[in-house]
């Protein structure tokens, strides 16, 4: 299993490396793999919100016992029930490798981000479609400008500082 976590992790290296040079004069190279790990994570977050909102969902109430939940905040909990792993993963072993932390504290710490992001998520889906009327998918993509810059700067400077020398 070890195997093919380091295979998977250095081939996912590789790929995103290989286009840094085209951004190299732009941005470092962890700001650049940060970016190419969130960037796939976020378009399979809006993907699936997408797919779960309009086909899953069907946008439709979901009713679980007393509790009424909004098909856009479902779609939102469907999508990020996928992505959280995987956004773990990624930050951990291909962006933010350097780290001295332990996967347990930083698995604890990235959760603590993540809970921030889960509540912009909702606070931001909340006012853009329940009271700006804007359609959901749209709303979503809106909301994410505002998470990825919280969770980078609360991921590069909390769940996965590092005292090493920054890879540039």
């Amino acid at each position: 299993m070890l195997k093919l976590h380091n295979f998977i992790s250095k081939l996912i290296l590789e790929l995103i490396d290989w286009f840094y040079p085209i951004f190299k004069k732009m941005m470092p190279l962890k700001t650049f793999r940060y970016a190419a790990c969130g960037g796939a994570n976020t378009i399979l977050d809006i993907s699936l919100f997408f797919v779960a909102y309009n086909y899953i969902l069907h946008k439709q109430l979901i009713h679980i016992g007393w509790i009424s939940i909004s098909p856009h905040i479902a779609s939102f909990i469907i999508s990020f029930c996928i992505t959280f792993p995987i956004g773990f993963y990624l930050s951990r072993y291909v962006v933010f490798q350097e780290t001295t932390v332990t996967k347990r504290k930083q698995l604890m710490k990235y959760f603590i981000v993540v809970l921030g992001c889960v509540l912009l998520n909702y606070g931001f889906l909340k006012l853009f479609v329940d009271y700006f009327s804007w359609y959901p998918t749209m709303a979503k993509i809106a909301t994410t400008f505002f998470v990825v810059l919280f969770s980078y700067t609360s991921q590069k400077n909390f769940t996965f500082k590092s005292t090493e020398k920054p890879i540039l």
